[in-house]
């Protein structure tokens, strides 16, 4: 086995070293290919963290590797989408999202190209990498970008999903995926609809509204949570623009309270999303926005940082009892 560096590392040169779920990026690409989808796949020299590699090996002829040059990979996957390619390009969410937001918005959004954005490691799972590399705004800057779809899957299974879904989509998408660590709540079998949520039960006391790596976290607080006599629904809101306003409508319906949760500043993100439907629609239902506060977060290893700031399912249960407390 050759390494990139040393064993013990999370970025050694290994196709068994890819996480299950950033490894179901490379496998969606591949079974396009497969099925003769004219796919390019493109990464920032960080194909041995996004995943990429294993497309690579698969088929280098349709691999592209850009070096640290993420704007110029930006621009190249707006060229390739012009001559009928269909462009996946990868790299860490803080610089695609925030660095790249020019090429995004001028390049690709403008003129509507089909490129898909994969922005991984995001929120806080970079920890203890540094404030350069957490992306707790990219929702917020690619919110404000029109032609922009943005999907936050919760999983593995559900990005490949998602990416299978997005073949026939007309226009560009920024795909926000965590680092490929988080448990697998759906198989490849749960079918996925761009655009459309997927409610987990009912609550007549509490729905929570969360996207991507807290989706699990919502899911375990709930079911605690119920256990107990309480009533509590969770909505995994995997795409964030379009946001699914109907099943945000039938939450505030049905509850007497809407607690969203994100891997992300509260200003901005799902929880804006989502009040911005409630106020349109002049819901009258109490809101709990739950995540980053208007901060940059501390520099740890992830798993201590979603204990600060209460992102893991002790977490989540916590805020929800605060939530469930101020309805009284």
């Amino acid at each position: 086995m050759t390494y990139l560096v040393s064993p013990d590392s999370w970025q050694y040169r290994s196709l068994n070293a890819i996480t299950p779920g950033l490894s179901a990026l490379s496998d969606a690409l591949i079974e396009l290919v497969e099925a003769g989808h004219p796919v390019v796949a493109g990464s920032a020299d960080l194909q041995y963290s996004n995943g990429l590699s294993k497309f690579a090996e698969a088929y280098p002829e349709r691999y592209i590797q850009f070096g640290i040059s993420e704007q110029n990979m930006v621009s190249a996957a707006a060229g390739l989408a012009t001559t009928g390619q269909m462009p996946f390009v990868a790299t860490f969410a803080s610089f695609l999202a925030l660095l790249c937001c020019e090429q995004i918005r001028m390049d690709v959004a403008y003129s509507a190209l089909p490129v898909r954005l994969i922005g991984h490691h995001t929120g806080i799972s970079l920890g203890f990498y540094g404030t350069s590399h957490h992306a707790t705004e990219d929702i917020g800057t690619m919110r404000s970008i029109a032609n922009l779809t943005i999907i936050s899957p919760a999983d593995g299974p559900q990005l490949k999903a998602a990416i299978k879904a997005s073949v026939n989509w007309p226009e560009p998408i920024y795909f926000r995926i965590g680092r490929g660590r988080d448990p697998d709540i759906y198989t490849d079998d749960t079918p996925f609809q761009i655009g459309k949520a997927i409610e987990h039960g009912e609550g007549s006391e509490l729905t929570i509204i969360a996207c991507g790596m807290p989706v699990k976290s919502a899911l375990d607080a709930a079911a605690a949570l119920n256990a107990e006599g309480r009533s509590i629904g969770v909505i995994d809101m995997a795409t964030i623009k379009p946001l699914d306003r109907n099943a945000v409508l039938r939450a505030a319906a049905r509850s007497a309270a809407v607690m969203t949760v994100e891997e992300h500043n509260i200003m901005g993100g799902l929880g804006a999303a989502v009040a911005e439907v409630i106020a349109d629609e002049g819901c009258g239902v109490k809101l709990f926005r739950h995540g980053i506060k208007d901060e940059y977060s501390l520099i740890a290893p992830p798993t201590h940082l979603y204990r600060e700031y209460q992102l893991d399912a002790v977490g989540v249960e916590a805020v929800a009892r605060q939530a469930l407390a101020r309805q009284i």
